[in-house]
């Protein structure tokens, strides 16, 4: 098992669990995060998922021994897998991120992280490009300034990466704390379709959207199934 999980209440976690392989993730592990996934999302007493890290690294992103490996591992993606999540989530980044770490924070709907941490996309200086991280880089900043993340492989520090909007908040115990105790209270049902409602308009149209999202509140008022 290379993830842990756990509910706690209505609580619950996802930890990355390969910290002598600094959470570099592998087709296994990201199977297991996606068996987790389901269950967090298919658990009506789940009301938010917190994701985080054993060992000093977040993650340092894609495994290319263990992909190369794998013969079925190129229809694998931990982006995919991750936009899967229709709770509402927080990362919890107390290690630097490298790379496809990138693709967990950036569908996690909170991403709260240690002053000290920093984030990396080495991948040009390998001669590669993060096409997925650009994907979800995208959705936060500019293209122009997405392009400019993704040649620039040098670390950048917390508060470019709050600047940017890849980090929400720097991680104290208030501040998790804060956003944990928030959807206690809150009904889970509106929660949980606004935001696969949110993931699905990805796929529609600009032009169609407002003619999709009030026929999305009509079925949600008539008690229908998003």
């Amino acid at each position: 098992m290379f993830i842990k999980s756990k509910k706690e209440g209505q609580r619950f976690y996802i930890t990355l669990s390969r910290p002598e392989k600094r959470n570099a993730f592998t087709p296994l592990m990201i199977k297991e995060i996606e068996a987790a996934i389901h269950e967090a999302n298919a658990d009506e007493e789940v009301k938010v998922v917190i994701l985080n890290a054993e060992g000093p690294v977040f993650c340092a992103g894609m495994d290319l021994k263990a992909f190369n490996e794998d013969a079925s591992a190129g229809n694998t993606s931990l982006g995919e897998v991750m936009s899967q999540l229709i709770k509402p989530s927080i990362a919890v980044v107390e290690g630097p991120v490298y790379a496809g770490g990138f693709l967990i924070i950036g569908e996690c709907t909170f991403v709260l992280a240690k002053e000290e941490v920093t984030f990396t996309l080495p991948e040009v200086k390998l001669g590669l490009f993060p096409f997925q991280v650009l994907a979800g880089l995208l959705r936060s900043m500019p293209e122009k300034q997405a392009l400019q993340l993704c040649l620039d492989p040098s670390p950048f520090d917390v508060q470019k990466a709050l600047e940017l909007g890849i980090v929400d908040d720097i991680l104290t115990e208030h501040t998790l704390e804060s956003i944990l105790l928030r959807f206690e209270s809150i009904p889970s049902g509106g929660v949980k379709a606004g935001i696969k409602v949110a993931r699905s308009l990805r796929d529609v149209l600009p032009r169609e959207r407002y003619s999709y999202l009030l026929q999305v509140l009509n079925d949600f008022k008539m008690g229908n199934s998003l």
